[in-house]
């Protein structure tokens, strides 16, 4: 009898503990991090995008052959747990970690091939198409159309080994590889869905996260991936991205401790948020510019593009305007290891208005109406708004504004149908190659239409070269045609980081120069 009764007791207990545990998990609050992502993606396709906002969506769901370091922003493996170069670094080996997609179907090298011929045919229209090109032997002669996919230098080894034959000796390849323009996309379900495979009902991605929502123009939220090799690394159950391009209103939801990350403030707000402990400020690899349209009159002459840079006061703007501690830029490549950059053509009202005259406007006269095209933002219309005071001040000319929302600002600057157009860069690996390439002739990310075969060539031949001063002195070369020389682009500043995240209560978040912040290695301290 005894034994029966101290039984039942214990299954008393058990049963006790149980309900209470249970009720435990039920109460137990999920850890989401909200941010703020300043627009509404062009798309979930990796092979579609070209923008900030849609690389941060792009690091929560999917993973290349190699990931960011969260600190250094460095290559980290990925899909491949490592790799061997060859002695003349011309081609890399990579090893694949047997994985799945969020699907549980397997991920191979084939796969990676698979995905880089259709990021690369001419019939996908991918607009970044051309950063692959690079890096890709035979790349390029198939993205033209020049050749079929088999001149592609990837060769499938066995099922988890990729061989790829690079261009040259290139000493960035490797971070480079980390780039969405890399990304391996799930082939099964985009033949199964067509354009649809990335709804949230049909998505299958192999990153940290898999899609659970996307509401246009209100949110996105992913939760995290069972299928992902790293699972135990992430840490957040629900990451939220907002599609706020007003900074006033994702400025205000951080401050009522709507948001967990604000990725800008608001420039009139800056001094406010600079007292704050969870302000951080850090030196970019990026550039904020100007682009001319080099093929529309009056713009097609260089005496009047240079006549435009040299009377804006950049020293001014960053003071006045964008006050956060940016850096005047008469290059478009920012200062970085061995590479001092170059100085540009400075500013000078007086010359200006000498070029202006010998282009056939003295004092403005006769100079047509421009427009300066850039994305909804207050940022960007108060920089606008600068730069349309000072050529009416100094030259005596008017330019109207236009904004745009990002998707169809993105759609006008790569049609050319615009004059002027506000830009930015953030470099997609550390070195000076990153800006200097898009502007070959032809190149999808030459929105300017600027052609020089002299600059064209230097950018090829620094290709070729091995790492040293002989290479960066040749893009260096590079850098003053494009700029000293034909000025086909008005660069402005060198950016820095503003974001508000407070580090005392999330941990894996750190400063860097390329402000890349994979979603995967937030966590929430205790």
């Amino acid at each position: 009898m005894r034994r029966t009764l101290l039984i039942g007791v214990g299954l008393v207990l058990l049963i006790t503990v149980a309900v209470f545990t249970g009720c435990a998990k039920k109460e137990a609050k999920a850890v989401e991090f909200i941010l703020n992502n300043g627009a509404e993606p062009e798309s979930l396709d990796p092979h579609l995008i070209s923008g900030v906002p849609e690389h941060r969506i792009y690091m929560a769901l999917f993973e290349g052959l190699v990931t960011y370091d969260p600190k250094t922003s460095r290559a980290v493996p990925g899909l491949a747990e490592s790799w061997e170069f060859s002695p003349d670094r011309t081609s890399i080996t990579f090893k694949l970690r047997k994985t799945t997609w969020s699907d549980g179907t397997p991920i191979t090298a084939q796969t990676v091939k698979d995905s880089w011929i259709r990021m690369l045919d001419p019939e996908t229209a991918a607009p970044y198409a051309w950063f692959p090109a690079m890096f890709l032997k035979g790349a390029a002669e198939y993205n033209s159309g020049e050749a079929g996919p088999e001149a592609l230098g990837v060769e499938v080894i066995d099922d988890y080994t990729l061989k790829v034959d690079l261009v040259g000796p290139l000493p960035y390849a490797l971070d480079a590889f980390a780039h969405y323009s890399f990304a391996v996309v799930p082939l099964h379900a985009i033949e199964k869905y067509g354009n649809e495979w990335t709804r949230p009902e049909n998505f299958v991605g192999n990153g940290p996260f898999v899609l659970e929502a996307w509401n246009p123009q209100e949110k996105i939220t992913c939760v995290p991936n069972e299928k992902y090799w790293d699972r135990d690394a992430v840490r957040l159950d629900r990451v939220v991205f907002l599609p706020i391009d007003d900074n006033n209103t994702s400025y205000n939801m951080y401050l009522n401790g709507e948001l967990d990350w604000q990725t800008t403030v608001p420039t009139d707000r800056i001094k406010e948020a600079q007292l704050r402990p969870d302000y951080h400020v850090n030196p970019q690899l990026a550039t904020y510019y100007y682009i001319f349209n080099n093929e529309k009159k009056p713009l097609d002459d260089p005496r009047v593009r240079k006549a435009l840079s040299m009377a804006v006061n950049r020293k001014e703007l960053v003071e006045r305007v964008t006050q956060a501690g940016q850096i005047p830029a008469y290059g478009i490549v920012p200062p970085m290891e061995g590479y001092p950059g170059i100085k540009g053509l400075g500013e000078d009202v007086e010359r200006a208005k000498a070029l202006l005259a010998e282009a056939g406007y003295p004092n403005g006269e006769g100079f047509p109406e421009l427009t300066i095209l850039y994305n909804t933002s207050e940022g960007h219309k108060k920089i606008a708004e600068f730069i349309q005071q000072q050529w009416k001040v100094n030259l005596g000319i008017e330019v109207k504004l236009m904004n745009q929302e990002w998707k169809t600002y993105l759609a006008t600057r790569r049609a050319g149908d615009f004059e002027i157009a506000r830009a930015g860069w953030v470099g997609d690996y550390q070195d000076p190659n990153t800006f200097l390439d898009m502007f070959v002739t032809g190149g999808d990310m030459n929105d300017a239409f600027y052609s020089n075969p002299e600059y064209d060539a230097l950018i090829h031949k620094a290709a070729t070269m091995e790492p040293g001063p002989e290479r960066f002195d040749v893009l260096m070369q590079a850098e003053e045609l494009l700029i000293t020389q034909d000025h086909a682009i008005m660069p402005l500043y060198f950016y820095v980081t503003i974001n508000l995240i407070d580090t005392d209560k999330w941990g894996g978040w750190y400063p860097n120069v390329m402000d890349i912040h994979p979603v995967k290695d937030i966590y929430l301290k205790q």
